[in-house]
Order: structure tokens, then sequence, then C-alpha cells
């Protein structure tokens, strides 16, 4: 696969040849953080109830306990979450956000190591970490993102920022006053931290990856490479 435009000749006939429209991963990257929401919300709400040996004693305690308030929608809030009128207990902001954000970091991931797999092959082995780095940055990038990371930061102790100044998948959103659009834009940079994390692990470089955004379209990511403990 590849998103560049194919030059002839080329073999049509060839079964390996795949071409596929740049613009399929621009509406990728439109639906996925939709779809993980949508899949973690669906998931919480088919949970069951936690087993209880006196199940009206729960009640009870549930509708004593001073620390809970009742919400509009029939359910109890406590200080630790917010429980359905079925007794499961719901999902805060943040648990949902942490569920979001390894769904879709994990399929990044998935994707980011099959890319490496297929576009280094006839590659010679890197050997130095900073060549890895400068690789994801300049070759993976133009493949995935059709532009190059703008700036690469490092402390030679094995911290990288790259900052992308125009991040493809923020080019077409909208800005929103109050800074709102910042925060509902985080979630986007979920999937690509886990393709860079998935690339960097099939070239032999486990990693901690952030990602942040002050100002649209710009973006942050920070690559903190492993040291394996001995």
């Amino acid at each position: 696969m590849s998103f560049d435009s194919p030059l002839p000749p080329y073999n049509a006939s060839d079964p390996t040849a795949t071409f596929l429209n740049s613009s399929c991963l621009d509406l990728l990257m439109i639906e996925l953080v939709p779809m993980a929401y949508r899949i973690v919300n669906e998931i919480d709400s088919s949970d069951p109830p936690p087993p209880s040996a006196n199940p009206s004693s729960t009640t009870t305690s549930q509708a004593q306990s001073p620390t809970q308030s009742r919400k509009g929608d029939g359910s109890l809030k406590g200080g630790a979450g917010a429980v359905g009128v079925n007794g499961s207990r719901k999902m805060d902001e943040e648990e949902e956000r942490d569920a979001v954000f390894y769904r879709l970091e994990m399929l990044g991931y998935r994707v980011g190591q099959g890319l490496v797999e297929r576009f280094s092959k006839d590659r010679p082995r890197f050997t130095d970490t900073l060549d890895v780095i400068k690789f994801l940055c300049k070759d993976l990038w133009m493949l995935v993102f059709r532009k190059q990371i703008d700036n690469l930061k490092t402390n030679h102790r094995g911290v990288y920022v790259l900052t992308d100044n125009s991040f493809r998948p923020f080019s077409r959103m909208s800005t929103e006053a109050g800074g709102q659009a910042v925060v509902k834009a985080q979630p986007f940079l979920y999937f690509p931290c886990g393709i860079i994390r998935g690339a960097l692990a099939s070239m032999g470089i486990n990693a901690n990856v952030q990602a942040e955004t002050s100002e649209l379209p710009g973006a942050t990511f920070q690559v903190k490479a492993l040291v394996a403990k001995t």
C-alpha cells in the first residue's frame, strides 16, 4: 500500500499491488474516535451489576449513603462514580477517557507494526535509536500523513520531542471559542500515539508515547525510550 500516485509502468495484474485513496485515512481518522466512545459506552452499559449476597441491604445502604446524590435520570452519583438504577457502577469521565485511549492506542499500535514490517523490510537494520526516530519523522510520517515532522528535539538521554506544525488530522477541524476545540481534539492523538509506539516496537525500541496540542492544527509528540532492566 502506498499513498503515492502509481507511476507507469506498473503491473496491474500483480496480486500484491494494492492502491488506496489517501482520503480513506482521513475518513478513518474522523470516525475512529466517535466509534471508540460508542463501543466503550455500550460495553459499560451492558456490564452486569456486581454480585451481592443481600441485594435489599445494598439498595438500602445506597439510598442512605450521605456521600451520594440523586441525579435527574434516576441514577445515584457517589464519590467514586455513578451508580445506575440496576446497581451497576457507571464509568466517570476519567475512566471513559482511559478506556477510549487504550482502545485507540492499541489499534494504532497494530497499524504501526504492520507499516514498519512492510516498508522497512528492504532497509538495513537500524543500529542507533536516533536513526530510528529520524526514519519515523521522515519516511513513516510521509507515508501516513503525507508530510515530514517539522521539528525534532532530543536530550540525548532517550527523550525525543516531535513537532508537527500542521498535523493532517487537525487540518480540517474548526476552532471553537473558549479553548474547547483543543480539548475535543485531544482524543484524535491517541491513534497516532499507537502508530508511533507500534512502529518503534517493530524496530526493537520499547517506548512511552504521549501527545498534546496547545493550538490547532499543531501537535507535539513526546517519545521516551524505555531501557530494559538487566
